[in-house]
C-alpha cells in the first residue's frame, strides 16, 4: 500500500487525525518539501511527534528515481508526505499512477491547502476563484516584466469577474531540497508578498491585492490594499501569497474591509 498524506499548512500538528494514525502505523515514510514546506516545524519534530523515521527526497528522487519507494510499497505500508495536500502537484499524481501500473494499492488522505485556507481567511467565496498562477523570481524566468502566464491568468479571470490566487516563488537548490525544514536560511529563498506586489505593480499599480501570510499558523495575516501600497509594507515570516480579487459580492466586500482592512472604494462590488 502506498498512502499519500497531506501534512497541512504549518507544523507537525497540522495533519488530520486520520493522517496521523496512518503515518504512525506505516512501515516506512518518505516526504518531499520542494513544492511547499511547513514553516513551523522540522523533520526531527515530525519524526518525534509521529514516531517514525522520514526519508526526505529531492525532486529527482521523486520524479525521476522513485523505484525504491515503489518497491517498498509492494510489500510494506508506505506513507508519502507533503505539505498541504499531496495531490495538488502533478508530480504526486504521476507517482500514484506509477504505483497503479505495478499493481500497488494506493490511498489519499487529504490535508488543508493554501487555496482553501485563503478563501476562509479572506472571506472570498471559494467557487468564485478562477485559475491560479505562480509569480516567479525575475531571474528564474529570464524575461523583462511579468511573465505572460501571470498577466494572462489575472486578466482572463478579471474579465470573468473571478478572483486569482498568485502563489509566490520558492527556490531551493537540489542539494538543499532534503533539508527544506531545517533552519539554514542559505538553503532556500521565499518570495515575500511585498516583493510580489512590487512586481505586479509594474503592470497593475492601482489594482487591489490581498496578502495572506502564514496561513494555518497561530498568527495568520491578511491585508488588502493597492499593489503599490503593498509593495511598501512588510508582512513578517513566510509563507506568503497574494490574491487579486475580481468582482466582489457585497458579503465578500464586507469581509475584505473588515478582515483585511480594504478600502471599499478600491473594490469592484457587484
Amino acid at each position: 500500500m502506498l498512502t499519500f498524506i497531506g501534512l497541512g499548512l504549518y507544523d507537525e500538528r497540522s495533519i488530520t487525525v486520520e493522517g496521523r494514525e496512518t503515518l504512525r502505523n506505516a512501515d516506512r515514510a518518505y516526504a518531499e518539501f520542494y513544492t511547499s514546506t511547513l514553516i513551523g516545524t522540522t523533520v526531527d519534530d515530525l519524526e518525534d511527534t509521529h514516531d517514525i523515521d522520514i526519508e526526505v527526497r529531492d525532486r529527482a528522487g521523486v520524479e525521476q528515481h522513485p523505484e525504491d519507494i515503489l518497491t517498498a510499497a509492494e510489500s510494506e505500508d508506505v506513507a508519502f508526505l507533503t505539505a498541504g495536500d499531496t495531490m495538488i502537484s502533478t508530480t504526486h499524481v504521476d507517482l500514484r499512477l506509477r504505483a497503479h501500473e505495478r499493481g500497488i494499492e494506493t490511498r489519499v488522505i487529504h490535508g488543508v491547502t493554501a487555496q482553501t485556507a485563503t478563501s476562509a481567511l479572506t472571506g472570498l467565496q471559494n467557487y468564485r476563484f478562477g485559475k491560479a498562477t505562480t509569480l516567479p523570481f525575475p531571474y528564474a524566468h529570464g524575461a523583462d516584466g511579468l511573465p505572460a502566464s501571470v498577466t494572462e491568468t489575472i486578466d482572463a479571470n478579471r474579465e470573468d469577474g473571478l478572483h486569482t490566487v498568485v502563489y509566490l516563488d520558492i527556490k531551493v537548490d537540489n542539494e538543499a531540497a532534503t533539508n527544506r525544514l531545517e533552519t539554514d536560511e542559505t538553503l532556500e529563498e521565499y518570495m515575500t508578498a511585498d516583493t510580489g506586489a512590487e512586481l505586479l505593480a509594474e503592470e497593475y499599480p492601482d489594482l487591489v491585492g490581498v496578502v495572506v501570510a502564514r496561513a494555518g499558523s497561530p498568527d495568520p495575516l491578511v491585508e488588502a490594499a493597492p499593489m503599490g501600497d503593498l509593495a511598501e509594507r512588510k508582512f513578517g515570516d513566510p509563507l506568503h501569497l497574494l490574491v487579486v480579487p475580481g468582482d466582489c459580492h457585497l458579503l465578500e466586500a464586507d469581509a475584505l474591509v473588515e478582515l483585511a482592512g480594504a478600502d471599499r472604494a478600491d473594490l469592484d462590488v457587484v
